[in-house]
């Protein structure tokens, strides 16, 4: 049984609603103030409340404020005549279910309390959170129990014990970064600079310039000495994402760093050194573009000495759970607060999906659904549609659809009349009426009639003589 609290001070409102939700799958409450309400709701312990905004003593917003501190899961919707951008605002930002104007069709409200009913069950079928990861897990970010990542970190740990350079691969959004962070982490470098550049993001006239510095009037702009990543990184540990992006002029130079540790400013003749450690990744296939030039050769094997590819989200589905408790507790710590729950059955459903942004498309989606969601609780409908798989067809697809299983019905009967009339043929005897039906429709214009049956005149003039139709009127 659902129970249904309705809150508003006028009486033949109350009476209105309770003549909508009269049913014996609803059981009904109601109250004439914010504070009568407030004492009601201990009592009745209501599923969802339906709330007036505008009323005598505290008003909706107040008292939805009341009743989320007393309780984060309970599901209200606010209505009100006067409705305002800033109401409305407000009224979500408070963590309203969802807000309605007066008046209101009798149809979408009972369609929008059914919805509320059935997100306030599944929250009472939300799994408590419960920490699955120990406190250094969180300090790298990179989280997983698969086979897939336990190789990961096997690898992390070997070549962090190195001075080694470092290939990470893999599909973008996988976490690339916090294996070179991890990789730095745990080496001998630690206490020296770190440096990520994304060759993609920094235009290419910049990305020399960015990487080793140049002289004062190299270029227009360059008003001053400017020195590069390499030289504020001596000692340290500098990562190039996205090294795949790199032109060859500047993939020339990075050779000659990694050859014997020199360089120079754009545009001087000064030799610079740098004792840098170089971590490199890419979610492009090198091996690809060293065969189409358009990565050199001996640079590939320079940062291929060891390699560690980073595995797709959808190849380790069983990190699912992990990742989501990650970021759980990851934006509860961010806002403060204690990590929200989440249902069973959005995990079950986020182990389903594809996830072709990977690791960070994750995070993205649990974020979002706490923007999202109305309590404490994440549930399905918080998740972005093309998750939780309630998209909504467009108007399009859906008659598109429904015309299609029309016509495949219609196909079968047809295929049974065949059947029993085996001297009848099919496509000409449908193709007949067809023809007779647009003429009736359109009242014998031809024009209209070839438009409706997707044809064009000529044809179906031709096919008005095929078979011997009579028309009445006269041809428009």
């Amino acid at each position: 049984m659902n129970k249904l609290l309705l809150i508003d001070d006028q009486e033949d409102v109350r009476y209105s609603l309770q003549r909508i939700f009269d049913s014996p799958e609803i059981e009904l409450a109601s109250a004439s103030s914010g504070e009568e309400g407030l004492k009601v709701i201990p009592k009745f312990k209501p599923d969802l409340v339906l709330m007036d905004v505008r009323m005598g003593g505290i008003n909706g917003l107040e008292t939805l404020r009341k009743i989320r501190a007393g309780n984060p899961k309970l599901l209200v919707i606010l209505m009100t005549a006067y409705g305002t951008t800033q109401t409305a605002i407000e009224a979500m930002k408070l963590g309203a279910y969802d807000y309605l104007l007066k008046p209101f069709d009798a149809l979408k409200i009972k369609e929008l309390i059914a919805n509320a009913l059935k997100a306030a069950r599944d929250m009472k079928q939300v799994v408590s959170y419960q920490p699955l990861l120990q406190s250094e897990d969180y300090e790298l970010g990179i989280v997983g129990r698969s086979e897939p990542m336990q190789q990961v970190f096997k690898l992390i740990g070997q070549v962090a014990a190195s001075n080694a350079t470092a290939l990470i691969t893999g599909e973008s959004g996988t976490g690339k970064e916090l294996v070179a962070r991890a990789i730095y982490h745990h080496s001998d470098r630690s206490s020296q600079p770190f440096l990520a550049v994304n060759c993609a993001a920094i235009p290419e006239q910049l990305l020399e310039s960015e990487l080793f510095g140049h002289e004062r009037g190299a270029f227009t702009g360059a008003t001053n000495q400017r020195i590069g990543k390499f030289e504020q990184c001596n000692h340290g540990t500098i990562f190039l994402d996205e090294i795949g992006d790199m032109t060859p002029a500047t993939q020339t130079k990075i050779l000659r760093v990694l050859q014997n540790g020199t360089f120079e400013h754009v545009g001087g003749n000064q030799v610079f050194s740098a004792d840098v450690r170089v971590i490199a990744a890419t979610n492009k296939p090198l091996e690809q573009a060293v065969a189409t030039k358009q990565f050199r050769e001996d640079l590939f094997y320079r940062l291929n000495v060891v390699r560690i590819q980073m595995p797709p989200l959808r190849d380790r589905r069983e990190d699912i759970p992990l990742l989501v408790n990650y970021f759980m507790e990851k934006i509860g710590r961010e806002m403060q607060r204690p990590p929200k729950s989440i249902a069973a059955s959005v995990i079950r459903t986020m182990e389903k999906y594809h996830w072709p942004g990977n690791v960070r498309e994750l995070e993205n989606a649990i974020r979002r659904a706490h923007v999202m969601a109305k309590s404490d609780a994440i549930l399905l409908s918080d998740l972005p549609p093309e998750i939780s798989g309630n998209a909504a067809a467009s108007p399009t697809v859906s008659v598109a659809t429904a015309a299609a299983d029309d016509a495949a019905g219609l196909a079968r009967q047809l295929f049974q009349w065949a059947k029993r009339e085996p001297k009848l043929k099919i496509i000409p005897a449908v193709e007949r009426e067809l023809v007779i039906q647009a003429l009736k429709e359109t009242s014998n214009n031809q024009v209209a009639a070839a438009k409706l049956l997707g044809i064009t005149r000529a044809t179906l003039r031709k096919r008005i003589e095929k078979f011997g139709i009579q028309r009445q009127l006269d041809v428009k």
